[in-house]
Protein backbone atom coordinates (compact mmCIF):
# COMPACT_ATOMS: atom_id res chain seq x y z
CA UNK A 1 0.00 0.00 0.00
CA UNK A 2 1.41 3.41 -0.64
CA UNK A 3 3.00 5.74 1.67
CA UNK A 4 0.82 8.83 2.63
CA UNK A 5 2.75 12.01 1.16
CA UNK A 6 3.68 14.70 3.86
CA UNK A 7 1.34 17.05 1.91
CA UNK A 8 -2.04 15.14 1.84
CA UNK A 9 -4.19 14.92 4.41
CA UNK A 10 -3.94 11.98 6.77
CA UNK A 11 -6.70 8.73 6.53
CA UNK A 12 -8.49 7.89 9.37
CA UNK A 13 -10.06 4.76 9.94
CA UNK A 14 -13.20 4.62 12.34
CA UNK A 15 -13.87 1.06 14.11
CA UNK A 16 -17.17 0.69 15.75
CA UNK A 17 -19.82 -1.86 16.93
CA UNK A 18 -21.36 -3.09 19.84
CA UNK A 19 -19.68 -3.81 22.58
CA UNK A 20 -18.08 -7.22 22.42
CA UNK A 21 -18.17 -7.50 18.83
CA UNK A 22 -14.72 -7.95 18.18
CA UNK A 23 -13.55 -4.24 17.63
CA UNK A 24 -10.52 -4.47 19.81
CA UNK A 25 -9.23 -7.92 18.36
CA UNK A 26 -9.74 -6.48 14.75
CA UNK A 27 -7.71 -3.63 15.44
CA UNK A 28 -4.89 -6.02 16.88
CA UNK A 29 -5.14 -7.81 13.85
CA UNK A 30 -4.30 -5.07 11.46
CA UNK A 31 -1.88 -3.79 13.90
CA UNK A 32 -0.17 -7.27 13.39
CA UNK A 33 -0.15 -7.46 10.02
CA UNK A 34 2.79 -6.67 7.76
CA UNK A 35 1.30 -6.48 4.52
CA UNK A 36 -0.53 -3.27 4.21
CA UNK A 37 3.15 -1.14 5.13
CA UNK A 38 1.53 1.38 7.35
CA UNK A 39 2.10 2.66 10.82
CA UNK A 40 -0.69 3.41 12.46
CA UNK A 41 -2.09 6.66 15.35
CA UNK A 42 -4.40 4.72 17.57
CA UNK A 43 -7.35 6.26 19.67
CA UNK A 44 -8.50 4.38 22.22
CA UNK A 45 -12.23 5.20 23.66
CA UNK A 46 -13.34 2.80 26.81
CA UNK A 47 -16.57 3.71 28.26
CA UNK A 48 -15.28 2.84 31.65
CA UNK A 49 -13.35 4.90 34.91
CA UNK A 50 -10.57 2.25 34.02
CA UNK A 51 -9.29 1.32 30.43
CA UNK A 52 -8.19 -2.76 29.92
CA UNK A 53 -7.83 -2.59 25.89
CA UNK A 54 -4.80 -0.50 25.66
CA UNK A 55 -3.04 -3.07 27.84
CA UNK A 56 -3.37 -5.69 25.44
CA UNK A 57 -2.55 -3.76 22.36
CA UNK A 58 0.55 -5.07 20.45
CA UNK A 59 4.02 -4.04 21.89
CA UNK A 60 4.97 -3.27 18.93
CA UNK A 61 2.71 -0.24 18.59
CA UNK A 62 4.98 2.76 19.62
CA UNK A 63 3.52 4.14 22.71
CA UNK A 64 4.07 7.90 21.63
CA UNK A 65 1.21 7.38 19.20
CA UNK A 66 -1.22 5.47 21.16
CA UNK A 67 -4.04 8.40 22.66
CA UNK A 68 -6.39 6.80 25.40
CA UNK A 69 -9.83 8.66 26.41
CA UNK A 70 -12.30 7.14 29.11
CA UNK A 71 -15.42 8.16 28.78
CA UNK A 72 -18.50 8.30 25.94
CA UNK A 73 -16.52 9.52 22.63
CA UNK A 74 -19.92 10.88 21.42
CA UNK A 75 -20.73 13.00 23.81
CA UNK A 76 -18.14 14.24 27.47
CA UNK A 77 -15.36 13.44 25.76
CA UNK A 78 -15.69 14.67 21.99
CA UNK A 79 -13.74 17.73 23.07
CA UNK A 80 -10.79 15.06 24.44
CA UNK A 81 -11.57 14.07 20.91
CA UNK A 82 -10.03 17.04 18.74
CA UNK A 83 -7.73 17.80 20.80
CA UNK A 84 -5.89 14.21 20.55
CA UNK A 85 -6.35 14.42 17.14
CA UNK A 86 -4.46 17.69 17.17
CA UNK A 87 -1.35 16.09 19.41
CA UNK A 88 -1.22 13.82 17.29
CA UNK A 89 -0.94 15.74 14.06
CA UNK A 90 2.35 17.45 15.75
CA UNK A 91 4.12 13.77 15.27
CA UNK A 92 3.16 13.15 12.03
CA UNK A 93 5.84 11.55 10.79
CA UNK A 94 5.33 9.15 12.94
CA UNK A 95 2.33 7.45 11.40
CA UNK A 96 0.42 7.15 7.99
CA UNK A 97 -2.82 7.07 9.27
CA UNK A 98 -5.52 7.24 12.48
CA UNK A 99 -7.40 4.22 13.85
CA UNK A 100 -10.12 5.03 16.36
CA UNK A 101 -11.75 2.06 18.11
CA UNK A 102 -15.13 3.81 20.08
CA UNK A 103 -16.27 2.64 22.48
CA UNK A 104 -19.66 -0.14 22.17
CA UNK A 105 -22.00 2.39 23.48
CA UNK A 106 -21.30 4.94 21.21
CA UNK A 107 -23.74 6.84 18.43
CA UNK A 108 -20.93 7.43 15.63
CA UNK A 109 -22.54 10.73 14.49
CA UNK A 110 -20.81 12.87 16.59
CA UNK A 111 -17.53 11.06 16.02
CA UNK A 112 -17.82 11.50 12.26
CA UNK A 113 -19.51 15.18 12.77
CA UNK A 114 -15.85 16.03 13.92
CA UNK A 115 -14.15 15.97 10.96
CA UNK A 116 -16.97 17.87 8.70
CA UNK A 117 -17.69 21.13 11.76
CA UNK A 118 -13.83 21.18 13.38
CA UNK A 119 -12.06 23.38 10.16
CA UNK A 120 -8.40 22.53 11.85
CA UNK A 121 -9.66 19.02 11.92
CA UNK A 122 -10.69 18.58 8.13
CA UNK A 123 -7.55 20.40 7.00
CA UNK A 124 -5.64 17.58 8.95
CA UNK A 125 -7.71 14.87 8.51
CA UNK A 126 -10.00 12.98 5.69
CA UNK A 127 -12.22 10.27 7.26
CA UNK A 128 -11.45 7.00 5.11
CA UNK A 129 -14.48 4.78 6.58
CA UNK A 130 -16.58 3.73 9.07
CA UNK A 131 -16.36 -0.14 9.98
CA UNK A 132 -18.64 -1.67 11.54
CA UNK A 133 -18.22 -5.15 13.62
CA UNK A 134 -21.55 -7.14 14.46
CA UNK A 135 -21.75 -10.18 16.60
CA UNK A 136 -23.46 -12.70 15.02
CA UNK A 137 -24.86 -14.49 18.34
CA UNK A 138 -26.44 -10.90 19.60
CA UNK A 139 -26.77 -8.71 17.08
CA UNK A 140 -30.54 -9.37 16.43
CA UNK A 141 -31.64 -8.93 19.98
CA UNK A 142 -29.75 -5.26 20.25
CA UNK A 143 -31.16 -3.72 16.85
CA UNK A 144 -34.60 -4.57 18.30
CA UNK A 145 -34.05 -3.60 21.75
CA UNK A 146 -36.88 -1.15 22.78
CA UNK A 147 -34.59 2.59 24.40
CA UNK A 148 -36.71 4.85 26.45
CA UNK A 149 -37.79 7.91 24.78
CA UNK A 150 -35.16 10.26 22.88
CA UNK A 151 -32.53 7.46 23.24
CA UNK A 152 -30.60 6.78 20.49
CA UNK A 153 -30.22 2.69 19.78
CA UNK A 154 -26.62 2.51 19.62
CA UNK A 155 -26.60 -0.63 17.51
CA UNK A 156 -28.69 0.69 14.51
CA UNK A 157 -26.65 4.08 14.49
CA UNK A 158 -23.88 1.90 14.64
CA UNK A 159 -25.17 -0.03 11.49
CA UNK A 160 -26.64 3.16 9.61
CA UNK A 161 -23.21 4.86 9.79
CA UNK A 162 -21.23 1.88 8.34
CA UNK A 163 -19.50 2.21 4.78
CA UNK A 164 -18.46 -1.60 5.75
CA UNK A 165 -19.99 -4.23 8.08
CA UNK A 166 -18.15 -7.03 9.31
CA UNK A 167 -20.45 -9.95 10.09
CA UNK A 168 -18.49 -11.74 13.04
CA UNK A 169 -18.50 -14.69 14.78
CA UNK A 170 -20.52 -16.33 12.10
CA UNK A 171 -19.45 -19.45 13.63
CA UNK A 172 -21.96 -18.95 16.55
CA UNK A 173 -25.40 -18.80 14.24
CA UNK A 174 -26.84 -21.14 11.37
CA UNK A 175 -26.96 -20.03 7.75
CA UNK A 176 -30.78 -18.93 8.36
CA UNK A 177 -29.87 -16.23 11.46
CA UNK A 178 -26.89 -15.27 9.51
CA UNK A 179 -29.31 -14.76 6.32
CA UNK A 180 -32.28 -12.79 8.26
CA UNK A 181 -29.02 -10.78 9.88
CA UNK A 182 -27.80 -9.39 6.56
CA UNK A 183 -31.12 -8.97 5.41
CA UNK A 184 -31.85 -6.52 9.02
CA UNK A 185 -28.76 -5.19 8.03
CA UNK A 186 -29.31 -4.11 4.70
CA UNK A 187 -33.24 -2.39 6.06
CA UNK A 188 -31.10 -0.26 7.73
CA UNK A 189 -28.39 0.15 5.21
CA UNK A 190 -29.04 -1.02 1.90
CA UNK A 191 -25.51 0.05 0.10
CA UNK A 192 -23.09 -1.47 2.44
CA UNK A 193 -20.95 -4.28 1.51
CA UNK A 194 -21.37 -6.75 4.46
CA UNK A 195 -18.43 -9.04 4.97
CA UNK A 196 -18.71 -12.42 6.99
CA UNK A 197 -16.21 -13.12 9.30
CA UNK A 198 -14.71 -14.92 12.57
CA UNK A 199 -12.62 -13.61 15.38
CA UNK A 200 -12.51 -10.18 13.15
CA UNK A 201 -9.97 -11.91 10.54
CA UNK A 202 -10.53 -10.04 7.18
CA UNK A 203 -7.62 -8.93 5.32
CA UNK A 204 -6.55 -5.24 6.15
CA UNK A 205 -7.10 -4.12 2.25
CA UNK A 206 -10.27 -4.50 2.51
CA UNK A 207 -10.86 -1.94 5.56
CA UNK A 208 -7.29 0.35 5.10
CA UNK A 209 -7.43 3.45 2.22
CA UNK A 210 -10.96 2.53 0.73
CA UNK A 211 -12.10 6.01 0.25
CA UNK A 212 -15.26 4.58 1.37
CA UNK A 213 -17.11 7.52 3.62
CA UNK A 214 -19.53 9.24 1.51
CA UNK A 215 -21.26 12.41 3.36
CA UNK A 216 -23.92 12.73 1.08
CA UNK A 217 -25.09 8.75 2.00
CA UNK A 218 -25.24 9.80 5.65
CA UNK A 219 -27.15 13.37 4.50
CA UNK A 220 -29.69 11.30 2.71
CA UNK A 221 -30.59 9.50 6.37
CA UNK A 222 -29.95 11.92 8.55
CA UNK A 223 -30.57 15.29 7.05
CA UNK A 224 -29.86 16.79 10.51
CA UNK A 225 -26.32 15.49 10.62
CA UNK A 226 -24.14 18.47 10.30
CA UNK A 227 -26.26 20.91 12.80
CA UNK A 228 -24.73 22.06 15.79
CA UNK A 229 -27.54 21.48 18.33
CA UNK A 230 -28.03 18.05 17.65
CA UNK A 231 -28.85 15.94 20.78
CA UNK A 232 -27.30 12.87 22.14
CA UNK A 233 -28.73 10.78 25.04
CA UNK A 234 -27.48 7.84 26.54
CA UNK A 235 -29.79 4.89 28.43
CA UNK A 236 -29.18 5.38 31.64
CA UNK A 237 -30.04 2.06 32.84
CA UNK A 238 -26.68 1.44 31.22
CA UNK A 239 -23.70 1.51 33.52
CA UNK A 240 -20.20 0.39 33.89
CA UNK A 241 -18.36 -0.60 37.03
CA UNK A 242 -14.67 -1.02 37.14
CA UNK A 243 -11.96 -2.63 39.85
CA UNK A 244 -8.06 -1.92 40.18
CA UNK A 245 -6.65 -4.10 42.96
CA UNK A 246 -3.06 -5.35 43.52
CA UNK A 247 -3.13 -8.98 44.55
CA UNK A 248 -3.38 -12.24 42.95
CA UNK A 249 -6.83 -13.70 42.12
CA UNK A 250 -8.02 -17.72 42.69
CA UNK A 251 -8.62 -18.73 39.31
CA UNK A 252 -11.19 -21.48 40.29
CA UNK A 253 -13.01 -19.20 42.57
CA UNK A 254 -12.98 -16.18 39.77
CA UNK A 255 -14.63 -18.21 37.16
CA UNK A 256 -16.85 -20.31 39.45
CA UNK A 257 -18.36 -16.89 40.27
CA UNK A 258 -18.28 -15.75 36.99
CA UNK A 259 -20.16 -18.93 35.57
CA UNK A 260 -22.79 -18.22 38.36
CA UNK A 261 -22.82 -14.54 37.64
CA UNK A 262 -23.85 -15.51 33.74
CA UNK A 263 -26.12 -17.91 34.59
CA UNK A 264 -28.36 -15.71 36.68
CA UNK A 265 -27.75 -12.56 35.29
CA UNK A 266 -26.22 -12.78 31.73
CA UNK A 267 -28.85 -11.04 29.79
CA UNK A 268 -27.99 -7.76 31.54
CA UNK A 269 -24.39 -7.98 31.28
CA UNK A 270 -23.76 -6.37 27.71
CA UNK A 271 -19.66 -6.78 28.15
CA UNK A 272 -16.84 -7.59 30.93
CA UNK A 273 -13.13 -8.25 30.66
CA UNK A 274 -10.12 -7.85 32.45
CA UNK A 275 -6.28 -8.77 33.30
CA UNK A 276 -5.62 -10.73 36.31
CA UNK A 277 -2.77 -11.81 38.01
CA UNK A 278 -2.79 -15.49 38.75
CA UNK A 279 -0.61 -16.59 41.55
CA UNK A 280 3.01 -18.55 40.35
CA UNK A 281 2.14 -17.46 36.50
CA UNK A 282 4.15 -14.86 35.17
CA UNK A 283 2.01 -13.95 32.39
CA UNK A 284 -0.94 -11.74 31.72
CA UNK A 285 -4.70 -13.76 32.61
CA UNK A 286 -6.94 -11.99 30.06
CA UNK A 287 -11.01 -12.85 30.11
CA UNK A 288 -13.27 -11.31 28.11
CA UNK A 289 -17.29 -12.30 27.80
CA UNK A 290 -20.49 -10.80 26.06
CA UNK A 291 -23.76 -11.71 27.93
CA UNK A 292 -23.17 -15.55 28.28
CA UNK A 293 -20.42 -16.35 26.81
CA UNK A 294 -17.33 -16.12 28.53
CA UNK A 295 -13.70 -16.50 27.66
CA UNK A 296 -10.83 -16.33 29.62
CA UNK A 297 -7.07 -17.85 29.47
CA UNK A 298 -3.14 -17.62 30.49
CA UNK A 299 -1.78 -15.18 27.36
CA UNK A 300 1.73 -15.00 26.51
CA UNK A 301 2.10 -11.02 27.41
CA UNK A 302 4.13 -11.26 30.30
CA UNK A 303 4.13 -9.35 33.42
CA UNK A 304 6.70 -6.69 33.44
CA UNK A 305 7.17 -5.56 37.11
CA UNK A 306 7.34 -8.05 40.38
CA UNK A 307 4.34 -10.43 41.13
CA UNK A 308 3.91 -8.02 44.83
CA UNK A 309 3.09 -5.19 41.85
CA UNK A 310 1.11 -6.21 39.37
CA UNK A 311 -2.85 -5.23 39.67
CA UNK A 312 -5.74 -7.24 38.43
CA UNK A 313 -8.36 -4.63 36.40
CA UNK A 314 -12.01 -5.34 35.53
CA UNK A 315 -14.65 -3.73 33.53
CA UNK A 316 -18.27 -4.91 33.48
CA UNK A 317 -21.13 -3.39 31.37
CA UNK A 318 -24.80 -3.77 31.45
CA UNK A 319 -28.03 -2.91 32.74
CA UNK A 320 -29.29 -1.86 36.09
CA UNK A 321 -25.49 -3.12 37.54
CA UNK A 322 -25.15 -3.20 40.98
CA UNK A 323 -21.56 -1.86 41.43
CA UNK A 324 -20.69 -2.10 45.34
CA UNK A 325 -21.56 -5.98 44.85
CA UNK A 326 -19.45 -6.61 41.79
CA UNK A 327 -16.70 -5.16 43.42
CA UNK A 328 -17.00 -7.09 46.56
CA UNK A 329 -17.31 -10.40 45.28
CA UNK A 330 -14.05 -9.59 42.73
CA UNK A 331 -12.16 -8.49 45.92
CA UNK A 332 -13.32 -11.92 46.89
CA UNK A 333 -11.34 -13.40 44.31
CA UNK A 334 -7.97 -12.13 45.63
CA UNK A 335 -6.07 -14.89 46.83
CA UNK A 336 -6.22 -14.89 50.90
CA UNK A 337 -5.62 -17.46 54.06
CA UNK A 338 -8.21 -16.20 55.40
CA UNK A 339 -11.86 -17.49 55.38
CA UNK A 340 -15.04 -16.24 57.72
CA UNK A 341 -15.98 -19.79 58.28
CA UNK A 342 -14.56 -23.43 59.38
CA UNK A 343 -15.62 -26.54 58.99
CA UNK A 344 -18.36 -26.99 61.25
CA UNK A 345 -19.64 -23.61 61.31
CA UNK A 346 -23.68 -23.45 60.96
CA UNK A 347 -24.17 -21.07 58.17
CA UNK A 348 -26.89 -20.39 55.62
CA UNK A 349 -26.20 -21.48 52.38
CA UNK A 350 -28.04 -19.54 49.33
CA UNK A 351 -29.61 -21.96 46.85
CA UNK A 352 -32.41 -19.73 45.90
CA UNK A 353 -33.83 -19.07 49.30
CA UNK A 354 -31.15 -18.92 52.24
CA UNK A 355 -31.09 -22.34 53.65
CA UNK A 356 -29.73 -23.91 56.64
CA UNK A 357 -26.60 -25.81 56.43
CA UNK A 358 -23.71 -26.40 57.48
CA UNK A 359 -19.11 -25.94 56.34
CA UNK A 360 -18.30 -29.64 55.53
CA UNK A 361 -14.80 -28.43 53.57
CA UNK A 362 -12.78 -25.53 52.46
CA UNK A 363 -11.92 -24.64 49.08
CA UNK A 364 -13.13 -27.65 47.55
CA UNK A 365 -12.57 -28.08 44.02
CA UNK A 366 -12.11 -24.51 43.98
CA UNK A 367 -14.80 -22.95 45.92
CA UNK A 368 -14.35 -21.26 49.01
CA UNK A 369 -17.03 -23.59 51.00
CA UNK A 370 -18.95 -27.17 50.43
CA UNK A 371 -22.14 -27.06 52.27
CA UNK A 372 -24.41 -29.60 53.66
CA UNK A 373 -27.66 -29.19 53.95
CA UNK A 374 -29.50 -29.59 56.61
CA UNK A 375 -32.52 -31.20 54.74
CA UNK A 376 -33.55 -35.11 54.32
CA UNK A 377 -31.11 -35.72 51.30
CA UNK A 378 -28.35 -33.92 53.31
CA UNK A 379 -27.59 -32.41 50.17
CA UNK A 380 -23.91 -30.77 49.22
CA UNK A 381 -23.84 -27.30 47.84
CA UNK A 382 -21.14 -24.71 46.75
CA UNK A 383 -20.52 -20.87 47.68
CA UNK A 384 -18.07 -20.08 45.13
CA UNK A 385 -16.65 -17.32 46.98
CA UNK A 386 -16.63 -15.43 50.66
CA UNK A 387 -19.43 -13.01 50.55
CA UNK A 388 -23.48 -13.20 52.00
CA UNK A 389 -24.74 -13.21 48.88
CA UNK A 390 -23.84 -17.24 48.88
CA UNK A 391 -23.15 -17.86 52.42
CA UNK A 392 -23.94 -15.88 55.37
CA UNK A 393 -24.14 -16.31 59.14
CA UNK A 394 -26.73 -18.18 60.39
CA UNK A 395 -29.76 -15.86 61.70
Amino acid sequence: MAKRKMATKIPVTVLTGFLGSGKTTLLNHILNDNTHGMKFAVIENEFGEIGVDEKVLPETVDEEVIEVMNGCICCTVRGDLVEALKRLHKKVEKFDGVIIETTGLADPAPVVQTFFVDDDISEMYSLDSVITVVDAKVILDRLAEEKPEGVENESVEQVCFADKVLLNKTDLATEEKLAKIEAEIRKLNPTTPILRCQHSAVSPKELLNIQAFELKRVLDFDPEFLGEDQEHQHDQTVSSVSCKIKGNVNQMMLSRWIGRLIQEDGANLYRYKGILAIKGVDTKFIFQGVGMLFNGNISDQKWEVPEAERENIFVFIGKNLDHDWLRECFKACIVTDQLRFKVGDKVQANIGEFTNGVVKALWDDGNAYRIELEDEEMTNVYAPIDVDTYVRVRA
